[in-house]
């Protein structure tokens, strides 16, 4: 009996286990944390052997194959002693989409994806048909191939998940942009994490498609190096035209949406809107439920989510902008003076695309994290700054300084993990803070 480990026990690993175990594998799950309690009592419920708080060697170098979660780096010792035997280590994707019968559609990007993975999951239910979403969000692709295959799965694929695809291929492949991000990860080389990336559409064929944007800088210079054998479909400014009509053609089809029905607003959700019609309409959706199902879509928790408006000062939620190029866009969409927190664990960030914006629409950065320095030396000759190190401080200064007619905006540009758990604690934490002042 061949041998499968998991490293990792959240919702990547515990999928991975019990598809492993479905498949006859001898399956053990090991995690070097405390494995949340909900994946303790399913992984006893199906049987799986599992250890947590370190990694027991003679139990994870015998393994045949080792599906790692995407949050540990290649250099983490266990995994340097597993390639040192030789041992094959996949991604949770790469594994899942070994056994699956359904087609899938890959959503990467910098920024943008979980947004457009929303919209076109939503598209593709309202349309009827068979689709999970999973990926980065929704239960785990693995899990559901292992109890409930579906016809379609929709994907949010991260550059981590993508690095351990070898065999994987996306029917669809759908990639937003590629801007500097993790590239602590990738030796701090743009080049890596963009080679990363262009994984996407990896053994992809005439019979599949690749949907990208035509305005991104990094995508362009790579497809001016490859001769695509898939169907290749484009999105961007060009495809707007002066009335702000969306024009978008896909595997022979044609539709316009008016972008003044569209609620999610920016020139950033318009391109999202594009990629996931254009991939609805090449699984062959009719433009008119594609249609219905984007002009009633609200957006997605945690990108530029509206909280509350307090004495007239309006609060937006947009933590999930962990990296410079996602604050771009959050920026740009900016109407009103704006009081702009930013700040956690910078990933080799470069600010100097933001300053523009900073100078035109920045009434004052408030810094919110264990260190702000890089931050505070980058703007404090832009604009007023204020070093705050927890998200009361940041509030009480963002009090002080709003006025009737301000935004204050939560992108942060950084990771979640010096303060937060993760960007979703990071998010809910500050619409309860926004909702607690809107209630005294």
């Amino acid at each position: 009996m061949a041998r499968a480990v998991i490293l990792g026990g959240g919702e990547s690993g515990f999928g991975s286990a019990v598809l492993a175990k479905s498949k006859g594998f001898d399956t053990f799950l090991s995690d070097s944390g405390k494995i949340a309690e909900k994946y303790v009592t399913k992984l006893e419920e199906y049987g799986i052997c599992y250890e947590q708080g370190g990694h027991t060697e003679e139990l994870i170098l015998n393994a045949d194959v080792v599906i790692k979660s995407p949050g540990i780096p290649d250099k983490a010792p266990m995994v340097k002693a597993l390639r040192e035997k030789g041992v094959e280590i996949i991604s949770e994707i790469e594994f899942a989409g070994r056994y699956t019968k359904g087609k899938t559609v890959c959503i990467t990007g910098s920024n943008g994806k979980t947004t457009t993975t929303t919209l076109t999951h939503r598209i593709f239910v309202d349309a009827g048909y068979d689709v999970a979403v999973g990926g980065n969000i929704g239960e785990s692709f693995a899990f559901t191939v292992a109890t409930a295959d579906k016809e379609w799965y929709v994907l949010e694929l991260s550059s981590f998940q993508l690095d351990g695809c070898y065999s994987f291929r996306a029917d669809t492949a759908v990639l937003m942009n590629i801007t500097p991000d993790h590239l602590d990860r990738y030796e701090y080389k743009f080049q890596n994490y963009i080679d990363s990336k262009m994984r996407v559409i990896r053994n992809q064929s005439s019979a599949d498609t690749f949907i990208y944007c035509a305005d991104d800088p990094a995508t362009m210079q790579e497809m001016a190096k490859i001769t695509p054998p898939m169907q290749c479909v484009a999105f961007g400014k060009q495809y707007i035209d002066s009335d702000g009509m969306i024009h978008i053609e896909a595997a022979g089809r044609k539709m316009v949406l008016d972008s003044k029905q569209i609620q999610i607003k920016g020139l950033h959700n318009y391109y999202n809107v594009m990629a996931a019609a254009s991939a609805a309409l090449t699984a062959g959706i009719a433009a008119e439920s594609i249609e219905k199902s984007v002009y009633s879509f609200e957006g997605v928790e945690h990108r530029l989510e509206k909280v509350a408006t307090i004495n007239g000062v309006e609060y937006i939620n947009d933590s999930k902008a962990t990296n410079v190029d996602s604050v771009w866009y959050a920026l740009e969409s900016m109407t009103k003076p704006t009081i702009w927190i930013a700040g956690g664990t910078d990933k080799g960030n470069d600010y100097e695309p933001l300053r523009g914006f900073v100078e035109q629409k920045v009434k004052a950065l408030v810094c919110m994290g264990v260190d702000n320095k890089k931050l505070v030396d980058y703007f404090g000759g832009i604009v007023p700054v204020y070093d705050t190190n927890s998200l009361e401080e940041a509030m009480k200064a963002c009090r002080e300084i709003a006025t009737e007619g301000d935004t204050v905006l939560l992108s942060p540009a950084c990771a979640s993990f010096d303060l937060f758990k993760s960007y979703e604690d990071r998010g809910r934490k500050f619409k309860a803070a926004v909702l607690e002042e809107e209630n005294k």
